[in-house]
């Protein structure tokens, strides 16, 4: 049996965004970002396998709100449930107003990476236990994504998507 972590492993990146990484609205490049996120989730991957982790897929990308140049921005990746030898990240990113300090989130994603062994194959992962409400409730979210995800990869039938037909029963 696999023992269980605390889901407290929050990987925190804090950077300026500089004019050689805009578009011409003067906007953070969505590619920039991307980049931004998967290198913390990279971490966060890592730090709680103990293992090298290689990035499965992107599984869902919000870009809500623009970050304009100069802006503080932190990107917050965690992981959120883990798998066989995968684990679900999710990635909130914030920026902070210039005038008043506060925070305000302006996008969020989610990535799988799966832990993997000096010859490249998949290894163990330890599970997580959420403990905050948000993390319960993504926690739960993420065996609805992963069934989604493997029906559309046609990997599951439809019909043995449990967790994806209580939703609808």
């Amino acid at each position: 049996m696999q023992p269980k972590f605390p889901s407290d492993s929050l990987t925190t990146l804090t950077d300026l965004v500089l004019p050689g990484e805009t578009n011409p609205l003067n906007n953070l490049f969505g590619g920039e970002l991307l980049a931004r996120m998967d290198r913390a989730a990279s971490i966060t991957a890592r730090r709680h396998s103990r293992r090298v982790c290689v990035t499965a897929s992107v599984n869902h990308v919000a870009f809500n709100r623009a970050i304009p140049l100069g802006s503080v921005v932190t990107v917050e990746a965690k992981v959120s449930r883990t798998f066989n030898s995968s684990m679900e990240i999710y990635i909130d990113v914030w920026i902070e107003d210039r005038e008043s300090g506060i925070k305000n989130k302006a996008n969020e994603a989610i990535y799988t990476f799966v832990a993997v062994d000096e010859t490249g194959r998949p290894v163990a992962v330890p599970a997580v236990e959420p403990q905050t409400e948000l993390e319960k409730q993504r926690f739960e979210a993420a065996l609805r994504r992963k069934q989604l995800s493997l029906v559309l990869a046609g990997k599951m039938q439809p019909n043995e998507a449990t967790e994806l037909k209580a939703l609808f029963a």
